[in-house]
C-alpha cells in the first residue's frame, strides 16, 4: 500500500504556547528562544512577562474573564503570538483549553520541565509513585480523596496560603505527622525550601510554589478507599444507598475520567460522591428536593475530597431540562417512567443507567422498564450480624430491585 504525502495540507502553526521556567530565556530549545524574541505580541501573566526578555513585542495580559482567552487569542491570528506559560503547556495548564478551542493545526506547544518534574528530582522521588495534583482555582479539599498513609502528593498550589490550608485538611483527618515541604521558584535563582510537619504548620512561603507532601498516619486516622466507603462516613438520615449496595451500583454505573453523573434523588450524595472519587475529574450533578438533604451532600462533598459535587434543587423529570448530557444517570428517589424515559433521552452513546427500587410500586416501574429495553435486572438482598441477646443473628436489610442498561452506540 502506498501513503500519499501532501506536504502543504498541513496549515502552518500561527499559535506558538511556549512553557517557561525561573531561568527565562537560558531553559529554552533554540526553536523556543527564537520564537519568543522575534514574536510581534506575547500572552502571559505578569510573572511570565518578567521572564521574556523580548522588550519590543507587545505584552498582553491574561483577559478578565479569563473566559474571554480564546477571543483575544483568535484576534491575533495574522502576527506572530506566543503564549507564556508555566512548564508543560498541556499538564494542569491553559495549553488544554486552547487546544480545544482551536485546530491543533494552527498550534504547536513548546513545553518545558513541569514543576511536578522539578518537584519530584528536589525530593528525590519517582514520578511513578506521586500523586499530582492541583488547587490552583480550585478547593483545596480536593486533595482529601488522596491522603493515605504513605501517600506522597506533589500539589499546585494557588497560594502563600495553600499550605496552611492544606495542613489543617490533614490534621483533621489524622494526619497530622505528615511531613510537607513547599518548593519556591524552582530552577531559578531565588529557589527556596519550606519543610515542616502539618501539625504546626507555621512557614511563611511566596505565592509561586509547588507543595510536596508524604502522608503519615496518626493513631486516629482513618484508611478509606477510593470507593467502597463505610456508611458512617456520611452524614446522613438514614435513607441513603447504603454501602454494599452502594458498590454494586457503582459497577454498573463504570466511573471514567472526565465523565458526567446525573444522581436523581441524591439524597445525601452517597452515590456521586463515590462516583467523583473513583475516576479522575469525574463530575456529577445532584437533584435533590429537599434542602436539608442538599446541605448534608454539600457537607459530605467538601469532608470527602469531592467540592466540585454540583447541587441542584428540584424533582426529576422537570429538573433534568437544560442539564448537560450524562455519560451515566442513577434514579435513587422519584422514580417514574417519565424519570427513566427523559434519562435514557439524554444519556451519551454507551451511557450507562442504573435504578433502585425497595418498593413494591417502584419495583413495578422497574419491570415495565426492563420489559420496554431490556439490560439487567437483579434483586440485591444483604443480611449482616447483629447481637440477638448475648449472642449473634443475621439481620436482613430490605431487598433492593436493581435495573441496569447500557445504551447503544447508534442512534
Amino acid at each position: 500500500m502506498r501513503w500519499l504525502v501532501m506536504k502543504n495540507s498541513v496549515p502552518k502553526p500561527w499559535l506558538h504556547i511556549i512553557g517557561i521556567g525561573e531561568d527565562g530565556l537560558d531553559g529554552l530549545s533554540p526553536t523556543a528562544r527564537a520564537l519568543l524574541v522575534n514574536a510581534e505580541v506575547i500572552v502571559g501573566g505578569d510573572r511570565h512577562h518578567g521572564l521574556g526578555l523580548n522588550s519590543k513585542a507587545e505584552r498582553i495580559a491574561w483577559p478578565s474573564p479569563f473566559d474571554a482567552m480564546i477571543e483575544t487569542l483568535q484576534s491575533l491570528k495574522r502576527r506572530r503570538a506566543v503564549v507564556l506559560v508555566t512548564g508543560d503547556p498541556l499538564w494542569y495548564s491553559v495549553g488544554a483549553r486552547i487546544s480545544r478551542a482551536l485546530p491543533l493545526g494552527e498550534l504547536e506547544f513548546h513545553p518545558q520541565l513541569s514543576a511536578f518534574q522539578l518537584a519530584a528530582c528536589r525530593m528525590g522521588w519517582s514520578m511513578a509513585d506521586c500523586e499530582t495534583l492541583t488547587v490552583h482555582g480550585r478547593p483545596a479539599e480536593q486533595v482529601i480523596a488522596f491522603i493515605a498513609p504513605g501517600n506522597r502528593l506533589l500539589v499546585l498550589t494557588k497560594d502563600h496560603a495553600s499550605p496552611a490550608a492544606i495542613a489543617r485538611l490533614l490534621c483533621d483527618n489524622g494526619y497530622g505527622q505528615s511531613r510537607m515541604t513547599a518548593l519556591c521558584a524552582m530552577g531559578g535563582q531565588n529557589e527556596q525550601r519550606f519543610a515542616g510537619i502539618a501539625h504546626g504548620w507555621e512557614c511563611a512561603v511566596p505565592d509561586f510554589h509547588t507543595l510536596a507532601i508524604e502522608c503519615v498516619a496518626d493513631d486516629s486516622a482513618r484508611l478509606l478507599p477510593l470507593a467502597g466507603l463505610p456508611d458512617s462516613a456520611f452524614q446522613h438520615d438514614g435513607k441513603m444507598t447504603k454501602r454494599a449496595v452502594r458498590a454494586l451500583t457503582l459497577a454498573k454505573l463504570v466511573p471514567q475520567r472526565g465523565a458526567l453523573l446525573w444522581d436523581i434523588g441524591s439524597g445525601c450524595g452517597s452515590v456521586a460522591i463515590e462516583w467523583m472519587r473513583s475516576a479522575r475529574e469525574a463530575r456529577a450533578i445532584g437533584i435533590e428536593p429537599l434542602a436539608k438533604r442538599r446541605a448534608m451532600g454539600a457537607a459530605n462533598a467538601l469532608a470527602l475530597g469531592t467540592p466540585a459535587l454540583q447541587l441542584l434543587d428540584g424533582k426529576a423529570p422537570a429538573a433534568l431540562h437544560g442539564l448537560a448530557a450524562p455519560d451515566a444517570v442513577f434514579i435513587g428517589g422519584g422514580l417514574s417512567r417519565a424519570t427513566i424515559e427523559a434519562g435514557m433521552a439524554a444519556l451519551k452513546p454507551f451511557g450507562r443507567m442504573v435504578a433502585n427500587a425497595v418498593t413494591l410500586e417502584s419495583e413495578a416501574v422497574l419491570l415495565k422498564a426492563y420489559a420496554r429495553h431490556g439490560g439487567e435486572l437483579e434483586r440485591i438482598a444483604i443480611q449482616t450480624a447483629e447481637p440477638i441477646g448475648s449472642m449473634q443473628g443475621w439481620r436482613a436489610a430490605m431487598p433492593v430491585t436493581q435495573w441496569s442498561f447500557c445504551k447503544s452506540a447508534k442512534p
